[in-house]
């Protein structure tokens, strides 16, 4: 390096990519999921009301009938394959340093006693939570997406500590009030969520590569942050790793959506629309009723896509997947931003 060069870390690969559990599970056992569809009491519209499936069918009726079988899920569920494993190879051939995943915590590392609307980690260990998922008593299916996650034990990926603490001064320097995230002092009680075991078992594989996780409150009221909030995060976000002085190359990857447990093929569309087209008024004008529950996953998106603003995906696919025949189930979508540095 030339004397005087600045040395500074760079993101050099983005993505978006849905977690479902049926990413996981094979299209056989995707019926298994719907069976809780059935019974929840609070299925969430995208006009901000919680329904019973027996009310999402009194209004929808049975228009997905067709799609809620096994043979299209055999479909689906293959090429969702296909796009994640585009996704993994896109990401090794971008060689990262660190992969930065913004994903959600729920009820992992938090509970309803602190619950922070933002947090960076910047310990040295991400050790995965297994209290969650997969216990000896839980059925088969459970157990087999707790792997998928790398939630069957408390498993550690290493974490980036330099890039966490400048990113988290990078973020106070710019008006956001960040929770600040050291290694855990009982780890077997607290841990990390699927939000990021699925990237890292999905996408990195056997790769060893540092992991820097940014939590957001996207699912529990009432300080929720706003699609405006997120987009101006993943803006300073940007700043804040650019202005760092590690000479890192960084992945920076949204996990979870898009709209579920009711399918809104319109809503999914319309943001991964204005993704691709930049069209950030379209983004932070996003309602916070059509943002709850799982379909809250969307902020993670939407702080991802503003921090790689200037750049359009290399390519993106989304598969609305319906479980039930009343509409009940995941959009499931992804994107790559391949930023050829």
């Amino acid at each position: 390096m030339r004397k005087g060069t600045k040395v500074m870390a760079k993101i050099v690969y983005g993505a978006g990519i849905s977690h479902s559990p049926l990413l996981i599970l094979n299209p056989s056992d995707w019926e298994l999921r719907s069976q809780d569809d059935y019974i929840n009491p609070s299925l969430n519209t995208s006009d901000g009301r919680w329904l019973s499936y027996q009310e999402l069918e009194a209004e929808a009726g049975t228009a997905h009938e067709k799609q809620a079988r096994c043979e299209v899920y055999v479909e689906k569920h293959s090429a969702a394959q296909k796009a994640l494993d585009r996704i993994a190879a896109d990401l090794a051939a971008s060689a990262p340093d660190v992969v930065l995943i913004v994903g959600d915590d729920q009820r992992e590392n938090f509970g309803e006693d602190n619950q922070p609307a933002l947090a960076v980690f910047y310990g040295d260990k991400v050790t995965m939570s297994a209290e969650h998922f997969g216990h000896e008593d839980a059925p088969v299916w459970a157990r087999n997406v707790a792997v998928g996650y790398a939630m069957d034990q408390a498993h550690c990926f290493p974490g980036s500590p330099a890039l966490g603490v400048d990113v988290i001064q990078g973020l106070m320097e710019r008006h956001f009030d960040v929770t600040a995230m050291g290694n855990p002092v009982e780890p077997c009680k607290r841990g990390f969520g699927h939000a990021f075991g699925f990237v890292i078992r999905r996408l990195l594989g056997d790769r060893s590569v540092p992991i820097l996780p940014i939590l957001l409150n996207t699912y529990y009221p009432p300080n929720v942050p706003s699609a405006a909030r997120c987009f101006g995060l993943g803006q300073a976000l940007r700043e804040s790793i650019e202005a760092s002085k590690c000479a890192l190359r960084v992945a920076v990857i949204a996990s979870g959506g898009l709209s579920h447990f009711i399918v809104d093929e319109a809503l999914d569309r319309e943001v991964l629309r204005a993704i691709s087209e930049g069209d950030s008024e379209a983004l932070v004008s996003i309602p916070r009723e059509a943002l709850n529950s799982g379909s809250s996953e969307i902020l993670n998106w939407i702080t991802v896509a503003a921090a790689l603003e200037g750049h359009q995906p290399s390519w993106s696919e989304y598969y609305p997947v319906y479980r039930t025949p009343a509409g009940t189930g995941v959009g499931v979508a992804f994107a790559s931003w391949k930023l050829g540095i």
